[in-house]
Formats: C-alpha cells, structure tokens, sequence
C-alpha cells in the first residue's frame, strides 16, 4: 500500500508493517517475511494463528446469527460458554458477565464490587486499594486502579484517587535477611496499614493481577502471599478482585492463576486467552453471594456495553476452550513451560545483562540490567526494550519488551508468552534468536 494510512495509530513515527496471513506459531508480512509469535502478540494467541476448530466455529455461528444485543436476548453459545466457564471456575463463581476485553472486564468488575456493596446496604465504601507496578488495563477506571506511573501520569487528573502499596517484587524488594514468606508477610503488613489508614468498612475492594503481567515482566508471588490477603480481605468484608486478564485462561499451567495460590477470589477478570485473539472477549467471573445481593437488591447490573456477550466472540472462545480441553494443552503448557524455563536458563542463566528470570508455564519474564552485582538498570535514555524488539524483528522474531520495569521510569524487561502449541524445537528457535537480539541491542 503506498498511499498514507489513515489510520491513527498507536505509534505515529514509523510506518507500520501489515500483517496479510497467519498460521500456527507465525505470521507473514506484506514482503513474505515470517515472524515467530513468541509473545502471543500480548499474551494473547494462545492457539497461535488460523486454527481450523475455531475458524469452523466461527465460519458456523456467523451462518446462524452474527448479533443479538443482550438488553432483548441470550444466545443459546452464550450460555454454552459461561456453562463451560463456571464449571471449570474456582469454587463459589456462579455467573459471567461477558465483554469485548480485558480494560472493559477490569471497568465491570470494578462497577460490580461498588454496587454490590450498595446492595447490601454499605454504601460507605467507597476505596480501591490495588499496587503499584500493576497493569489492568486503559480504561479510566482501569487505568486508575494501576499503578504504572508511565500510563498514568497525563491522565491523572481523570483519574478517581486510588490507594496503591508494594507489588510482590521479589527480585528487587526482598531482603537479604528475610525469606520468601517473611518477605510476603511484609507486604500483607503493609497492605493492613493502608486498610486501617483508610478504615477497613471504607474499602471496596483490594485489585491485584494474579502472577503480575506486561508492567514489570511478570512478577509471580511468592508462597503464602494471595492467602494472607484473602484472610485479611474476609477480615474486613473487603472483595478480592483478581485480575487474570493476561496470566489466566492457561497461561500458567493451570486454567486459573489463583489454582496454584490455593485461594478464590470474589471477582476475577478473564479476556487474553479466553477467545485467543479470534474476536475480542474478555469477562469477569463472579461469586454466587456477589450475584444473590443483586437478585435480592435492584435485580440489575447498571452498566452495559453494545457488544457483550457478542455471539460470534462467544463461539470463538467456547472454540478455543474446548480445544484446549480436548488436546490436554494445560498439561503441555506445564511441560512446555519447563523446557522454556531451561532453555532460557542455559542461554541467559550466567548472562552479564540479564538479572532475573522469572514465570510460570509459558508465561517467562527477563529482566535486563546493566550490572547483575548491584542490580543496576540501564539508563532509560537508552530505551533498551525498544532497541530489542527492533533487533528481535529484523530477526523474524515477535517478543514483548517493556521499559519502566521498577518504578514507571527505570528498568527493562522482555515478555514471553508463546502458543501453547509450540514445539520444543519452535521454542529452541525462539530463544536463541532472542539471545541474538539482546546481545545485539546491549551492544547497539
């Protein structure tokens, strides 16, 4: 296409490449050249591109009916997929409400926790507390409940005031004379600070992504830490809202994050690898006592969108789902994500730049720096994630590099989060063209 684009982009001072095909763990540009999809796009492909069950899927629900605004109908793969969706929920999740991505999941959810309390008759309670470092999404109320300053610096005075404490941090923020477990009680101290400061029958809800996503290269938490905040949530009738938009679904290893923290959230966020990319979905899942104060209350949700519950998105994402169950491609994420794990620790276990690995299943995260003694970052003037993903390109490969790891402003870290299809030797592949663009971009 040689005409200027018209369409407004996110980044305005390059052209952009166009993306004509895609097939299991890659896609092809305009020029023919192939990308290995290293990061699911963001976190997103996790059945990698063109897969024939959810093409079929769609290609028949498209045939049936395309659209049915939900204020005058329910679709019979609507319900299908929040069957299938709660069957598979931590226990006590009763309903979906279904939306076209993770910002607006993150907007319901935030909307459902204050007009539950309504419901109840606490009006009071009118406080978010969430963290720093966090990423739930662009939205306004999303934006506001995370804590990456970058994002949210011009837009703060639209922003509703937010109480945000430590991440679970553990490479950077754990002490020398604590362990792991100490270090997690810590944080819950502080988190029980900021309650009382607040005063516990003021707050809605505490918001935390699960294993922690694209702001600072996902930050997984360390033992005993999500069951300390749930006990201290049920101590003073504080919701948990667990945001899975990008960790859940499988990413992990296992359907949902919070599975392996042992707890259960009163609302967790659900949209990345829900539909896979095939349509744009995302949902929140709801315990059964969030939804009865509804039904015994007003008896509605006073919030909506056009397209939730968009009946082709539903079939895409029961498509995948049930993929994913009939292959057994929780399992081979877990073995997947094992052989990643070595891999990325051969190539970059002793690396002069490279000072922690970090992740779950095919979910991994590198975080770069400029000595692994002192832990020093490099000068954000660098723009050290940028220098790579440009070098991970011009080798045929997609990644997803972040700047502003540790505070907003300083720091760098590279996102894996490839298909669950891919093969070891797709995933040899991936890491060693990776090891090239990282030594190329430190040396650049």
């Amino acid at each position: 296409m040689s005409s200027p684009t018209r369409v407004f982009h996110r980044q305005l001072h390059k052209p952009m490449l166009f993306a004509v095909s895609g097939q299991g763990i890659t896609l092809t540009d305009q020029a023919g050249k192939t990308y290995l999809d290293a990061s699911g796009g963001a976190a997103v492909s996790c059945l990698g591109h063109g897969h024939p069950d959810v093409v079929a899927a769609m290609h028949a629900q498209i045939d049936q009916l395309a659209y049915a605004h939900t204020s005058f109908f329910t679709t019979e793969v609507a319900e299908e997929l929040a069957n299938v969706l709660i069957d598979t929920a931590p226990a006590g999740m009763s309903h979906v409400y279904f939306v076209s991505g993770g910002s607006e999941a993150v907007e319901a959810a935030l909307k459902m926790a204050r007009q539950y309390f309504v419901e109840i008759g606490q009006p009071q309670r009118r406080h978010f507390i969430a963290r720093r470092q966090s990423y739930h999404g662009n939205t306004l109320g999303a934006l506001a409940v995370g804590g990456n300053a970058w994002r949210r610096e011009q837009f703060k005075p639209l922003l509703i005031d937010v109480t945000h404490v430590s991440p679970c941090y553990e490479y950077r923020d754990r002490r020398t004379d604590e362990t792991a477990e100490q270090y997690g009680q810590r944080l819950v101290a502080e988190l029980s600070g900021a309650i009382d400061r607040l005063g516990g029958e003021n707050v809605m809800a505490f918001v935390a992504e699960t294993v922690g996503g694209a702001t600072a290269g996902v930050l997984t938490p360390v033992p005993g830490y999500f069951k300390a905040v749930r006990e201290l949530c049920d101590r003073h009738g504080i919701l948990l809202i667990l945001d899975e938009v990008m960790c859940g679904m499988g990413r992990t290893g296992t359907l949902h994050a919070c599975e392996q923290e042992g707890v259960t959230p009163d609302l967790m966020t659900i949209a990345k690898g829900l539909g896979g990319g095939y349509q744009p979905i995302g949902a929140v899942l709801a315990q059964g006592r969030v939804v009865d104060a509804f039904r015994q209350g007003s008896g509605l949700f006073q919030h909506g969108h056009t397209y939730l519950g968009h009946a082709i998105a539903c079939a895409a994402a029961l498509a995948v789902q049930r993929v994913i169950q009939r292959d057994g491609l929780l399992e081979q994420v877990r073995e997947r994500g094992q052989q990643l794990e070595t891999l990325l620790q051969q190539a970059f276990g002793d690396h002069p730049h490279v000072g922690d690995l970090r992740g779950r299943g095919l979910f991994r995260g590198i975080e770069l720096v400029a000595d692994r003694g002192s832990k020093q970052w490099f000068d954000p003037a660098r723009k050290l994630h940028a220098r790579i993903k440009s070098e991970a390109m011009a080798s045929g490969l997609m990644v997803y590099p972040m700047g502003g790891t540790v505070d907003g402003r300083c720091g760098d870290h590279v996102l894996l989060a490839p298909p669950f299809i891919s093969t070891p030797a797709e995933l040899e592949e991936i890491v060693a063209r990776l090891a090239g663009a990282i030594d190329r971009a430190v040396a650049a």
